[in-house]
């Protein structure tokens, strides 16, 4: 498949209709047995460009529902991971795929159309809002956003076998009213399988594993949760902890926080680098890393992400009961503005396997009080 750098992003003109025959799920092939109908969508405004393409705000014009399509040029001889994967996706912090078509040029080129629920914002822009008004993130959106995060990260990872690969916050989307957070942008997304290599020039630079610096082609899942602790940190401190101007210098950010990884930790992320010289530096302690009053729970799950070995970071779903969390299991828990918090306890298969204790710490009392713990304790399908 050619080098997606080489493609250029196809031009939408905004006003531009397209017309396309739905039916089915997702975009899948026609089937004599379903009914099929045309829909039509008037492109709005770019909300996004890339070397995969272009993203747009678009209003479906039979129903007038804002939707975002991403569209992107599809070589013929393949089928597109993204779309595959975006059929089996369904979770309350993941974006979901509503349909999908696909659309050709003059020059005879194939694109294709994901069409997906719109959100309004992305954690980029929130942080940048507050970063241009000298501001920090209040901390309940701090662990209402990262808790989600989380919560995405468990069903991507433990139930469907998802590795994002990508995440940072440009691929986090929030709405703004809600403040529902969910995860996008599965164009690097990929099943991982025991004993398959990967590329390692993946995720950008900024949270990216130390693992992927150092060229590991088996890694784990594990890499999205050194990702999510990137985004925690940033959100804690208005700023990317880790900001790299190149590999090394990434490396070198890493080492100035973490310090020099021991032999079993280089290990442990790529075996072929144990015998590699590196500046000697001690950590610094973490409590340093952060303002004073910087909560203690906060330094600790923040600590516990961002481990060198990626077998000792935390799960996602251990992640989410850390006790940085509890506020939001607590039984009044509301919004700044008063509003209830989005629905963060609804969990299904992601507790498939998860042990009795985890369990407890997951699902506050007021919720197993409602629901009753037995389903969470045998979750459907299990």
């Amino acid at each position: 498949m050619a080098d997606d750098k080489e493609i250029s992003a196809p031009v939408v003109d905004t006003g531009h209709i397209i017309s396309t025959t739905i039916g089915g799920k997702n975009g899948e092939p026609k089937q004599a047995c379903i009914t099929y109908w045309t829909i039509s969508y008037m492109a709005e405004r770019v909300v996004g460009t890339g070397s995969f393409g272009i993203v747009f705000q678009a209003k479906c014009l039979e129903t007038g529902e804002t939707v975002a399509i991403k569209k992107v040029l599809q070589d013929r001889r393949y089928k597109n991971r993204e779309l595959q994967l975006m059929r089996v996706l369904d979770h309350p912090n993941v974006i979901t795929l509503k349909h999908c078509f696909f659309s050709t040029t003059t020059k005879n080129e194939l694109f294709l159309n994901l069409v997906m629920e719109y959100v309004p914002e992305s954690m980029y822009r929130v942080l940048k809002h507050y970063s241009s008004a000298n501001q920090r993130m209040p901390l309940i959106y701090v662990k209402l956003y990262t808790y989600q995060i989380f919560r995405g990260l468990a069903y991507l990872h433990s139930v469907v076998g998802v590795c994002h690969r990508d995440l940072k916050p440009q691929n986090v989307l929030v709405d703004p009213l809600t403040h529902q957070v969910k995860i996008c942008d599965f164009g690097s997304a990929k099943v991982l399988v025991k004993g398959e290599a990967n590329i390692s020039y993946i995720c950008s630079r900024f949270y990216r594993a130390p693992e992927l610096i150092f060229g590991a082609t088996e890694y784990t899942t594990s890499i999205d949760i050194w990702s999510a602790g990137c985004i925690l940190a940033e959100l804690l401190l208005g700023q990317p902890l880790f900001p790299g101007e190149n590999a090394v210098g990434q490396l070198v950010e890493i080492i100035k926080v973490l310090g020099t990884p021991t032999r079993e930790e280089i290990r442990c992320m790529n075996p072929n680098y144990t015998d590699f010289r590196f500046p000697q530096m001690k950590a610094h302690p973490w409590h340093k890393v952060f303002h004073k009053r910087m909560p203690p729970e906060a330094i600790d799950l923040t600590s516990r992400l961002l481990q060198y070995s990626p077998s000792l970071r935390f799960t996602a779903l251990e992640a989410c009961a850390h006790p940085f969390f509890d506020e939001l299991r607590e039984p009044n828990a509301r919004l700044p503005n008063g509003r209830p918090l989005p629905s963060l306890f609804n969990f299904k298969q992601e507790l498939s396997g998860a042990s009795p204790e985890l369990i407890n710490k997951l699902i506050p009392d007021h919720v197993k009080r409602q629901i009753g713990l037995q389903q969470f304790m045998h979750p459907a399908g299990t």
